[in-house]
């Protein structure tokens, strides 16, 4: 095998690998809530990334009619994720996002933030108006208590 054709294959490989990580890399699952999607967020955060939970996310409600919440879990982002994301980027990229899901009629709801995450994006100076909670279990009992459905939740 000469080294050009080495160099094809394993550009290929490559090309093969990122578009498994850009698939896996935005799960998104229906909730116990009911009109409600989870977008559990782990690892690095970084523009291409955050832009591709966008587009997902904005084409599986676009697919969904019936989704009412999308609730975005950014438990497994830690600060050492995001300093390769300005932080100001990180917030104009959030309200990007509420923007673009409130126009389209969906509440979006943000969980998970650490205390770090919170005061750099405040730091940021950029006013960015989103729902909050501090875990993906308060937005759920929140939403269920809303809709009226209930679950038992057990410590």
């Amino acid at each position: 095998m000469s080294h050009e054709q080495e160099i094809m294959e394993l550009k290929e490989k490559i090309t093969y690998y990122e578009k498994i990580i850009k698939t896996i890399s935005t799960p998104i699952i229906p909730s116990i809530v009911p009109k409600t999607i989870l977008i559990p967020i782990a690892g690095y955060m970084f523009r291409e990334r955050f832009e591709n939970i966008q587009t997902k996310t904005l084409q599986y409600i676009g697919e969904h009619k019936e989704i009412e919440q999308a609730v975005f879990d950014f438990t497994g982002v830690n600060v050492e994720d995001v300093e390769a994301f300005d932080y100001n980027e990180l917030a104009l990229a959030i309200s990007s996002l509420n923007s673009s899901l409130r126009l389209m009629g969906i509440r979006p709801i943000y969980v998970g933030f650490n205390p770090r995450l919170i005061r750099e994006i405040v730091h940021a100076s950029i006013q960015v108006d989103i729902e909050t909670y501090k875990s993906f279990r308060e937005a759920l009992k929140k939403l269920l208590g809303e809709s009226d459905n209930t679950i038992n939740f057990k410590k």
